[in-house]
């Protein structure tokens, strides 16, 4: 019972993917191994209720980084899915491919295979886009995308000042070149969350040849001979092992996934000492080159005009939007976490847009606290393409012992400095006729941030992850890439890597639906190299 041809190791993102594709053949005997619980509560399925889902440790690693210095000191929670779907039963259901540029640059940096000429079929292979297949949309497969299903005055006027400021409306982010101003598009089904869970983990439950194991948290790879045989589990308390005839897949995200590795020995032989970890095999680039999405979050003040505040405010506005809900599946309960996005360049030395910015009717301090007592949108504002570059490494040998996280934001000048720009851009987009009636007033970071040193500064007392961590396994072409374009590992035989962590660089928008191409791209090669 302990034999099967695959083990995958995270029901994620990826790894609900993996598991339905390599199941599907009957002659496969896979083993899926999610350390988290099941996806039945509640609050996963309720779009507002990934709240409710961020630091609870019924589906949240509940991770917090090191203290950053480009942050002025501050550590920063880093949520990351501990539950069946992973990320996407707690992310912001945003459905975001990324450009056309990151993939060709992924091709041109050796990973062939993976330009966007290459990765665009198997993006429509598993969509199912609302408004039906096109060249670039697909329908009918597992990944449903949908409308948002909220509209607010108060965003369609900065959408309009956008506009006023050069930045055109588009309907559709995921075409290529993601330029422009428009709502989200979003990975529900009629007002209700889809998961990879549901969407790919489902259909597969009933299948003989695959066991999903929940609550079971891989300790460490079995290797010999420079060979993944298996791993080791732990699973309602006990020690177990599972070995793979054929291939170990590697799912566990760009966190989970180099600490799995470094528990088992692979990794910087400093780092693996300092922790007191004997080395298997030295592979420097294990946990190395993460990187993340900083978001700023700026907050206006306005008048005139409705925001989430006040009707979240009261009872009787809590009242009709659960009613809302209830009755429609539509309103302020069926809103991801942002609802308007805009993408533009922070200058004309750009080749393509280099900001996204998540757009909300609504103000707080931090995910989790009371809404603001005084109407107030949030315009947040990411660099897409961070230059700044961090790791994630193993602490201690106890593997239940939180990986040390340090995403090193805004350690490069010109990181700082499209931080300064972000923010000049969307204090001229405020000032535009269409939101100016509204006479807004800058709440963070302030006015009385003036200079670019001011703003710097600034940037690092209000900026905050977006959950967009990747990149630590790199993929490359290069003998220093941890794993081939194949997503072979090329230090040990029968491992793959199949999450964000192989991304060489981050995508230009929201990660989580790249993940799933790339597991899907991961599954077809398995297949195809094991016939």
């Amino acid at each position: 019972m302990d034999q099967f041809d695959y083990i995958i190791i995270g029901a994620g993102s990826a790894g609900c993917v993996v598991a339905n594709r390599l199941s599907a053949d009957r002659n496969n005997r896979v083993l899926l191994l999610e350390a988290g619980g099941s996806d039945n509560y509640h609050w996963i399925h309720i779009p507002v209720g990934y709240l409710y889902c961020i630091n609870n440790p019924r589906t949240d690693w509940c991770f917090m980084t090191e203290a950053e210095p480009g942050l002025n000191g501050r550590a920063l929670n880093y949520p990351r899915g501990k539950v069946l779907g992973g990320c996407s039963s707690i992310n912001g259901m945003i459905y975001m491919r990324g450009q056309a540029r990151d993939y060709d640059l992924w091709r041109q940096m050796g990973c062939d295979g993976w330009g966007w000429d290459d990765v665009l079929p198997i993006f429509r292979k598993s969509e199912d886009f609302y408004r039906g297949e096109s060249d670039l949309h697909g329908a009918g497969g597992e990944w449903r995308v949908e409308k948002a299903r909220v509209r607010w005055d108060v965003l369609e006027a900065f959408q309009k000042a956008a506009g006023e400021a050069g930045i055109p409306a588009t309907e559709d982010f995921n075409r290529g070149n993601n330029e422009g101003a428009g709502y989200f598009d979003v990975n529900q089904r009629s007002g209700i969350r889809w998961n990879t869970s549901k969407a790919f983990l489902k259909p597969a439950r009933g299948r003989a040849n695959l066991t999903v194991l929940i609550k079971a948290q891989v300790q460490r790879l079995l290797i010999q001979d420079g060979e993944v045989t298996g791993v080791e589990y732990q699973h309602d308390g006990v020690a177990k092992q599972a070995f793979a005839r054929r291939e170990t897949v590697l799912c566990a995200g760009s966190i989970g996934s180099p600490h799995i590795l470094e528990l088992s020995g692979i990794g910087r032989g400093d780092v693996l000492q300092e922790a007191g970890i004997e080395t298997v095999q030295e592979v420097k680039g294990v946990g190395e080159n993460l990187q993340d999405h900083l978001q700023l979050r700026m907050v206006y003040k306005v008048t005139g005009v409705p925001t989430l505040n006040e009707k979240a405010s009261s009872f009787l506005g809590k009242a009709s939007i659960g009613l809302e809900y209830a009755l429609k599946r539509s309103g302020p309960m069926s809103m991801a976490p942002s609802q308007l996005g805009i993408f533009t360049r922070s200058g004309p030395d750009k080749e393509t847009p280099d900001l996204q910015y998540h757009v909300q009717p609504v103000s707080l301090d931090k995910f989790g606290d009371p809404v603001h007592a005084f109407p107030a949108m949030t315009a947040s504002v990411c660099n897409l393409r961070p230059d700044s570059r961090g790791s994630v490494h193993v602490r201690s040998p106890d593997f239940a012992a939180p990986p040390k996280i340090k995403p090193n934001y805004l350690t490069t000048q010109s990181d700082r400095d499209v931080a300064v720009r972000a923010i000049r851009l969307t204090r001229d987009i405020v000032s535009k006729p269409s939101f100016a009636r509204f006479h807004p007033q800058e709440y963070r970071p302030g006015p009385a941030f003036e200079t670019d040193a001011d703003l710097e500064r600034a940037a690092g007392d209000i900026g905050t992850t977006i959950f967009h961590p990747a990149g630590t396994m790199r993929m490359g072409g290069d003998p220093d890439s941890v794993v081939d374009p194949r997503l072979r590992m090329r230090a040990l035989k029968r491992l793959r890597i199949a999450d964000a962590s192989v991304m060489p660089t981050i995508t230009s928008g929201n990660t989580n639906s790249p993940t799933v191409m790339i597991a899907e791209k991961a599954a077809e090669m398995i297949l195809r190299d094991n016939r």
